[in-house]
């Protein structure tokens, strides 16, 4: 529910912007492109209701198998990140995130999958975070590699939120891996010039291009943060 809300404020903001910044437009035509209608279907508050009973299948606890990629292996806690193509790894900076590995598994002298890893998908855990400090309680936390996390986006991957501060560079995390995300969204490229912060200034009708140019900048700035949270 968390990330179709996501989404929906990513599509907004576009449909906004695009009304008085032409260019925006394209992009907010590629983002409901890549969503698909069928997604954007499952967003919608509309649906069909049942009329009787349903059984379903579901996954019990908090941990999921997943396929290993060729000739590699994956150590216990490390961060696993998805290498594009539906196989495990050791989280590579800009994978999506899939959870924490709860053993070793050696697969490096198998193929693609020929063994799976459990990753713990949910939960709390204690981890090194360069330079964080009390302050930093309910900031994003993004990973480089499979033992490296930092406060820093950049090209990072999302993988939760500061929970608690235990001492300097050392924090407990919150992590959903299973969240259920839409899909990877492409980060947008900003060649607009501008200087992204949190604030839009007003735009009256006698502008200056600096403030197109920083709105535009901030607004990719914020979906890009957004599109790293989805993943």
């Amino acid at each position: 529910m968390k990330k179709s809300i996501l989404a929906v404020v990513v599509l907004a903001v576009l449909a906004i912007t695009s009304a008085f910044i032409p260019a925006v437009a394209a992009t907010a035509h590629q983002v409901v492109s890549f969503i698909g209608p069928e997604n954007l279907a499952m967003l919608s508050l509309a649906g069909t209701t049942l009329a009787a009973d349903k059984a379903r299948d579901y996954e019990l606890g908090d941990v999921r198998e997943y396929g290993v990629i060729a000739a590699d292996i994956i150590y216990e806690g490390a961060a696993i990140g998805d290498n594009g193509s539906g196989y495990a790894r050791p989280l590579v900076a800009g994978d999506p995130f899939r959870g924490f590995a709860e053993s070793k598994v050696d697969n490096s002298a198998g193929a693609a999958g020929a063994l799976n890893v459990r990753a713990k998908q949910k939960g709390i855990v204690k981890l090194a975070i360069g330079s964080l400090a009390i302050t930093d309680v309910g900031k994003a936390v993004y990973a480089s590699d499979d033992d490296t996390f930092t406060l820093t986006a950049t090209s990072n991957s999302h993988i939760g939120r500061v929970s608690s501060f235990v001492s300097t560079g050392v924090g407990m995390v919150e992590f959903d891996a299973g969240g259920g995300a839409l899909g990877a969204l492409v980060a947008l490229t900003d060649s607009s010039g501008g200087t992204a912060s949190d604030t839009i200034a007003a735009i009256g009708g006698s502008y200056v291009q600096a403030e197109v140019r920083n709105a535009i900048a901030s607004l990719a700035a914020k979906i890009n943060a957004i599109a790293a949270m989805v993943k």
